[in-house]
């Protein structure tokens, strides 16, 4: 039985995610100079990988983070469906103390079971889940594609994560992911296996420049 792998990685670094500031699928930011290197990074190690074709979401920092692939002709393809989750009303807006504690009311929301719950004007996890599930559909049809590249967001990641490995929704914040972080999966028959977690070994050197500087 053939083995499919799928390299899925959560953009590099945005200002709005040194000033945590949350963007949504509605803020169309750009990676700020630590996201570039973390691409550049990711790229260095990996560019040996044969892959068959990357997919990134609709929003530039995605596209950016891959942007060594893409530049070496791998065959690219931008779905809407991997976009990250919309905040709606509270997408780019400064954070308050009451912001702060509405987000974190709906995040614990989510944590509770009421997943359907959504802040005004953006998505619920369902709403995302069930977007993805044709992007997911999409990319898996392409049996020839033995390994893809995927870039995306860490909410959508977390929420394609309890998807394909059976889990609730409520769990998934137990899906940890940093910028530029990678996620081995392997899929086997119809099942997942998860051969890296929030994976970083590529960025050690970032560390150690930013330790010697």
């Amino acid at each position: 039985m053939t083995t499919k792998k799928i390299y899925l990685i959560r953009h590099g670094q945005t200002d709005f995610n040194l000033r945590g500031i949350v963007q949504g699928s509605g803020v169309d930011s750009s990676l700020n100079a630590r996201g570039m290197a973390q691409a550049k990074a990711f790229y260095e190690m990996y560019k040996h990988v044969q892959f068959d074709k990357v997919y990134t979401s609709a929003l530039k920092r995605t596209s950016e983070s891959v942007a060594g692939f893409i530049e070496s002709g791998l065959p690219t393809e931008s779905l809407n469906g991997l976009n990250e989750i919309s905040w709606g009303a509270k997408e780019g807006q400064p954070i308050t103390p009451e912001e702060d504690a509405y987000y974190h009311w709906m995040l614990n929301q989510w944590r509770l079971g009421n997943t359907h719950e959504r802040i005004q004007g953006g998505e619920s996890p369902e709403d995302v889940a069930r977007r993805q599930e044709q992007a997911w559909a999409h990319i898996m049809s392409h049996e020839a594609e033995q390994n893809v590249l995927v870039c995306m967001h860490g909410r959508a990641i977390r929420i394609l994560l309890c998807r394909l490995l059976n889990y609730p929704l409520k769990s998934m914040d137990m899906f940890e992911h940093e910028n530029l972080c990678l996620y081995l999966l392997e899929k086997t028959g119809t099942y997942f296996t998860v051969r890296k977690y929030n994976d970083t070994t590529h960025l050690k050197s970032l560390v150690m420049e930013h330790v010697v500087a």
